[in-house]
Order: C-alpha cells, then sequence, then structure tokens
C-alpha cells in the first residue's frame, strides 16, 4: 500500500503496460477517469479576480488594458482588491455603457479566500485570476494553498500572473461554447469508511 500521493517520473511504457498502469493509478488514487462531468463557459462567465498587495498595482494595470474584455463578465473579488477594481470600471465606463457587475467577498486573510473557493466548489465561477505574491509570506497562506487546490480540482482555467491572464484573458474559448471537463470524485466521496 502506498502511504501518499503517487508521483510518475520520465517512465518509457508499452501501449499494453500503460494500461495496466492507468488501471493501478485509477485503483490507487479511488478516482474515476472514466466518469466526466462537463461544465459549459457561456458568453458571459463570472470570473475571479484576486491580488496580494504587491501585486495589486499589475492586476489593476492589467484590468485598466483589458476593460472592454471584462466588461461583460461578472467579476468577483476579494475585499480591497474588489474595491479598486470596481472603482476603476466605474471611472472608465462610458455614458450608457453597463454598469460592471463586481461582487466583493471579505478580505482574502477574514474568509474571502475561502468564500471564493467555496463559489469554485459550487461551479459558480469559470476563471480565476490570482496574481499572487510569491516573494512574501502570508498570513492566510492555507487558506491560498486550498483556494489554488480547489480551483486545479474543479478544473478552472488559472493564470497566476500577467503572462497567463493575458492567454486567458485574450483565448477565443472565453467567448462560450467551451466544455470545462471535471473529475467525477463520486468514488472518494461515497467510499467505505469503515
Amino acid at each position: 500500500m502506498l502511504d501518499g500521493p503517487l508521483w510518475i517520473s520520465t517512465v518509457k511504457v508499452t501501449v499494453h503496460q500503460g494500461v495496466k498502469l492507468l488501471a493501478r493509478l485509477i485503483f490507487v488514487t479511488g478516482y474515476a477517469y472514466s466518469t466526466l462531468q462537463k461544465n459549459k463557459m457561456n458568453t458571459i462567465n463570472t470570473i475571479a479576480l484576486v491580488a496580494h498587495d504587491n501585486r495589486k498595482k499589475d492586476l489593476m494595470e492589467w484590468v485598466d488594458w483589458n476593460f472592454q474584455i471584462l466588461l461583460p463578465h461578472h467579476l468577483v473579488c476579494t475585499g480591497t482588491t474588489g474595491k479598486l477594481i470596481k472603482e476603476l470600471m466605474e471611472e472608465k465606463r462610458q455614458a450608457g455603457e453597463e454598469r460592471p457587475q463586481v461582487t466583493r467577498l471579505k478580505s482574502g486573510p477574514l474568509g474571502g479566500d475561502q468564500q471564493l473557493g467555496a463559489l469554485i466548489a459550487e461551479g459558480k465561477v469559470d476563471m480565476l485570476i490570482f496574481f499572487w505574491d510569491p516573494m512574501e509570506p502570508q498570513p492566510h497562506d492555507v487558506d491560498v494553498k486550498a483556494l489554488l487546490r480547489i480551483a486545479v480540482l474543479c478544473n478552472i482555467p488559472t493564470a497566476s500572473n500577467r503572462s497567463s491572464a493575458d492567454f486567458l484573458i485574450s483565448s477565443p474559448l472565453l467567448e462560450g461554447g467551451y466544455e470545462r471537463k471535471v473529475i467525477d470524485h463520486s468514488n472518494y466521496t461515497e467510499r467505505k469508511i469503515f
């Protein structure tokens, strides 16, 4: 029996061995890769925007640059980031343009990261743009890790810097029609404990 996550480095296998290896991985991890749920992205998406203090300026410049693309989407932000984004978008909005939809959650260290993670787990967020600070320890590092983990678990597109955010926001898939596949974890949730 394995005691932790199974890590596989470079391995050369034949097709037959590969199928056996995949079957073993499915058995060991308990994930049902054969059953995938699909979540279809719409033309109007819910985009989460988060930035640590030392990265807020970068995110604000990015939002400013991508204002027209972001305007029709529903934006969900943590605390201060949400306040700054809402102010910027209201400032840039021309007379007659639709009002930006910005939902502010609590500040990240005060539970906002957890609120956002819950929204992702419920399938209510389509994309996460999180400019996190790799150079500063955060008092809520465990919440940050949990947020990033749930984004990966739910398979939502995630950007952690301007370059990756630029790739996501400029993707033709943003305009709808993309079916995001999510692993069915029912084997885990319905596992026998005793």
